[in-house]
């Protein structure tokens, strides 16, 4: 989870309370940053003021919008005029919370808006053609050969952000529901194994020092 604001305080507090609730988060205090941030990694939500953070925030969500349609933004800010609120969800955003909030009435807009991801992207495709080869999420196959439900699963994320690297946290947060070094080393042996499978498809895992894992087509 992105949080793009100029108010370090808020922010901390902000970051420290959401990762209490088990959720990943980093901070940045301006847009060139956070449209930077955007760029390294696959996120789940963007939480941004529209004020003090190095360009018109408005402007700001017309870019995120424009570049990342599907992913969900909450505006924070202390701008709570009628005319803002309109012009921010006609450019894209998905709520608008006005400071001070109530943290607690936030987690619950921000599950709300990712039950309503999740459910969606329960629906999304779920077979994909790699190089010929036949990836199945469904029936948990490769090429007819059957897959554990976790290998399944992490290929599955791997495929939907094809060419994209999706970041180690969230990969366990979601399969492994814990994110520890004894997870993270088990996240490397499942990607050492679909690597092995991958390679009849001409294939590849790269891994994103630190950060994540990356799907790449070896043809291209």
């Amino acid at each position: 989870m992105l949080i793009v604001d100029s108010d370090i305080t808020l922010s901390t507090v902000l970051a420290d309370y959401l990762e209490s609730r088990g959720y990943q988060t980093r901070r940045v205090s301006d847009a060139k940053a956070g449209i930077a941030a955007l760029a390294e990694g696959v996120w789940d939500l963007v939480l941004t003021e529209i004020q003090g953070i190095g360009m018109n925030g408005f402007d700001l969500i017309k870019e995120i919008h424009h570049r990342f349609p599907t992913l969900p933004l909450i505006v924070l800010t202390n701008r709570s005029d009628r005319e803002s609120q309109i012009r921010a969800f006609q450019l894209g955003c998905d709520d608008y919370q006005t400071k001070p909030f109530s943290m607690d009435i936030l987690i619950c807009r921000i599950e709300a808006i990712l039950r309503r991801i999740r459910a969606f992207q329960e629906n999304r495709q779920r077979v994909f053609t790699l190089n010929g080869c036949t990836f199945d999420a469904t029936h948990q196959t490769f090429n007819g050969e059957h897959m554990s439900s976790r290998q399944s699963d992490l290929l599955l994320m791997l495929c939907r952000n094809e060419g994209e690297m999706v970041d180690k946290h969230r990969i366990l947060s979601a399969l492994w529901k814990e994110d520890n070094a004894f997870t993270a080393r088990s996240l490397g042996v499942y990607i050492h194994h679909l690597r092995a499978l991958l390679k009849p498809a001409a294939y590849d895992i790269i891994a994103v020092r630190y950060k994540g894992y990356k799907l790449v087509n070896n043809n291209n």
